[in-house]
């Protein structure tokens, strides 16, 4: 994940920062878009889905005054499966851990139940052992100036909180600021990380979401929250020539019925071929060398209810 050997400076100043924020907010407001805004590196799918994302995914942005971990929960929300409960639980246990929270609103949608039900959790973690709360209305590109005034308004009701800031992570409008803002919350300390490094995620972790990301473009609304992904093996394949190496990557879909197997394979394999092929350029991307793709499209009945699937599953 690094262009030259990690290391960490050798004079950092007095007063450099160092810390953990966590990006919080309902499915679908923009944190992972967001995370890569501010890294200025992709290291968290992204999907016009809700629920894309499933691993807290750190990014690690270093200045030469501060470094920031940025910590992507999934949304959290009312949960219907053993899945969802899970992915909350763990929302909840980055939010104890972190130094500083990011509450993401979407300027484009109403304050909703979500939003509320967000705002109420915070302020009983705020009772309980206080966090800064960064408040981020994200998706600013999306409406016009009167529309951002209004949400804004309506967002200083909700709670309280230490700053609001609107931006755009898609047009970079007030990324910077809000760095600045979540910084301001981190403890002096030396850097956590090495520079050069984006992020600590491993990289089959990283392969499977690059999937999975391909996997939900274009499919039915009830499709992503049965999509799972698992790297089985990343081998280097023997007998390549020194400068023309080629990695073989296995890689198993799981659904949860036949009919959502028909709907990832598509007509003759057309849908899987644009997804191998689609993944495959993201992933040689991350991995820097050439990747030989090999997608597997596999039935894992009613696997998010299911403790013993979820655990084999990853989660």
């Amino acid at each position: 994940m690094t262009d030259s050997p990690a290391a960490f400076p050798t004079d950092p100043p007095p007063d450099y920062r160092a810390g953990f924020a966590c990006l919080i907010g309902r499915p679908n407001a923009g944190k992972s878009t967001l995370t890569n805004a501010l890294v200025g590196e992709k290291v968290a799918i992204t999907s016009s889905k809700p629920q894309t994302t499933r691993h807290t995914i750190r990014g690690v942005l270093t200045t030469p005054a501060a470094q920031l971990i940025l910590v992507d929960t999934p949304g959290l929300h009312k949960p219907r499966t053993l899945l969802g409960e899970r992915l909350n639980d763990l929302v909840r246990e980055t939010l104890l851990e972190v130094d500083v929270i990011g509450f993401c609103l979407p300027a484009d949608q109403r304050i909703g139940p979500g939003d509320q039900f967000i705002a109420a959790e915070l302020a009983e973690l705020r009772r309980g052992r206080r966090r800064p709360v960064v408040a981020i209305a994200t998706k600013s590109d999306l409406v016009d100036k009167a529309r951002l005034a209004e949400h804004l308004i309506a967002v200083d009701r909700l709670g309280q909180w230490d700053a609001i800031v609107p931006c755009s992570a898609t047009r970079g409008d007030q990324v910077s600021e809000v760095v600045d803002e979540l910084v301001a919350h981190l403890p002096v300390s030396p850097q956590l990380y090495p520079d050069g490094v984006l992020t600590d995620e491993p990289e089959t972790v990283m392969v499977a979401e690059l999937v999975r990301e391909a996997a939900l473009e274009g499919v039915r609304d009830e499709l992503p929250h049965s999509l799972a992904v698992v790297v089985e093996e990343m081998v280097p394949r023997e007998g390549r020539p020194a400068d023309k190496p080629l990695l073989d990557v296995r890689v198993n879909v799981f659904v949860e019925r036949d009919s959502q197997k028909a709907i990832v394979i598509g007509r003759g394999g057309s849908r899987l071929r644009d997804v191998g092929t689609r993944a495959r350029t993201s992933i040689e991307a991350l991995l820097g060398q050439r990747v030989h793709l090999d997608l597997h499209v596999k039935v894992a009945k009613d696997w998010q209810r299911d403790p013993k699937q979820l655990r084999r599953l990853g989660f």
